[in-house]
């Protein structure tokens, strides 16, 4: 069993609010992605309601800007969910329902295994990423770390 599992936050601005006709194609496909990553490799936690889903988490001033976190056993779990599964479809589309945010927009970091981090922790990590770039703190895809132990 690993010590440490790979935590990820990433947000998302929309384009309007949830129970818009502009969002209805990214809506409408949430429970099936969702229960993929339910079901992925790997997977070991993401918040949600009692819908199932986050959209309705706020951390961030502006209303439209979504996040989501998550918790995998490791890169390669995360990273098979994301560009090899239906889930890359959202990704392909986003365009459609999100508007271009030009700063970082995920950040990845290692967790002692059992610890579930807060959105804050989450924000904490991405601004650290905007600000000092990818370390062992706060890391993307393209140059990750490995777990300190």
């Amino acid at each position: 069993m690993n010590n440490f599992h790979l935590a990820q936050i990433n947000i998302a601005q929309a384009q309007d609010e949830m129970d818009t006709a502009v969002m209805q194609g990214f809506v409408n496909r949430l429970e099936e992605i969702n229960a993929l990553a339910d079901d992925a490799d790997g997977f070991i936690w993401r918040p949600q309601s009692e819908q199932g889903d986050s959209t309705a988490i706020r951390v961030f001033d502006d209303p439209l800007l979504l996040v989501n976190m998550s918790i995998w056993e490791d890169i390669a779990s995360l990273k098979n969910f994301v560009y090899r599964t239906a889930h890359v479809e959202l990704i392909q589309d986003r365009e459609a329902w999100f508007n271009k945010i030009a700063q970082k927009h995920q950040a990845l970091w290692w967790v002692p295994a059992g610890h579930i981090p807060t959105v804050e922790e989450g924000k904490e990590r991405l601004d650290y990423l905007r600000e000092h770039g990818p370390s062992a703190h706060a890391f993307i895809f393209a140059k990750s770390f490995e777990a300190q132990s």
